[in-house]
């Protein structure tokens, strides 16, 4: 997903877990000389993963740097499993599966 210029929030909620430097710097507003100086430097504002010779950061640490984290928040709310569509099963009702019991001998 390099892009030259910054990202938008929703670009950035898009990205994935783990985060290629080349996309968080973008994100971050500033370029990839001057990014991986800051990471060979140390000086990095994120934590940076180091994958074989791939350079990684966490998504959530990006978007918390970012301020952005009620679009974490609202990722989350939408991944949330409903029942809504599920055949034979009530709108709204619990998607958890009650505990069977065992009858005693």
């Amino acid at each position: 997903m390099t892009t030259a210029g910054s990202l938008t929030p929703a670009q950035v909620a898009a990205l994935p877990a783990m985060v290629p430097v080349l996309d968080a710097f973008p994100a971050l507003n500033i370029g990839e000389t001057l990014g991986y100086q800051l990471i060979r430097d140390e000086e990095f504002p994120l934590e940076v993963v180091k994958l074989g010779r791939a350079f990684r950061v966490r998504k959530a640490d990006l978007m918390a740097y970012l301020g952005l984290s009620q679009f974490v928040a609202a990722e989350v709310q939408s991944a949330a499993p409903t029942n809504d569509d599920a055949p034979g099963v009530q709108p709204g009702t619990s998607s958890e599966q009650p505990t069977p019991t065992h009858a005693s001998k």
